[in-house]
């Protein structure tokens, strides 16, 4: 499953930190951000978040892989959200749950298309 979003007036780290305690309230173990900024010719950056998402487990090897996110901060106030969740590791109740914690936390920033 996929989920996309894009937000206006929200620092990609608030959004970052946003999406990584929601998804850890739903019982996944979110691994650790790789954080990458590149400079534009105009002076400006841009920005960007990769997170990987696992199952819990015991012993760290036991953990499986059940999607990620994809945070992208445009220079021009926009930042973008790509979600990917493995919906037989990741059931559908618990997404339906981050949906609805994500859209009540930040719908206000959210840019409707």
């Amino acid at each position: 499953m996929l989920i996309r979003k894009t937000y206006t007036g929200i620092h990609f780290e608030m959004l970052y930190d946003e999406v990584r305690d929601l998804i850890q309230r739903q019982g996944i173990v979110v691994g650790e951000a790789e954080l990458q900024t590149y400079p534009l010719p105009s002076g400006s950056t841009q920005s960007r978040v990769v997170l990987a998402f696992k199952t819990q487990a015991e012993r760290e090897e036991d953990q499986k892989s059940c999607g990620g996110a994809h945070i992208v901060e445009s220079p021009g106030g926009e930042t973008k959200l790509i979600l990917e969740i493995d919906e037989n590791l990741f059931p559908q109740e618990k997404v339906s749950a981050f949906q609805e914690e994500l859209d009540f936390i930040l719908g206000s920033y959210e840019i409707k298309w």
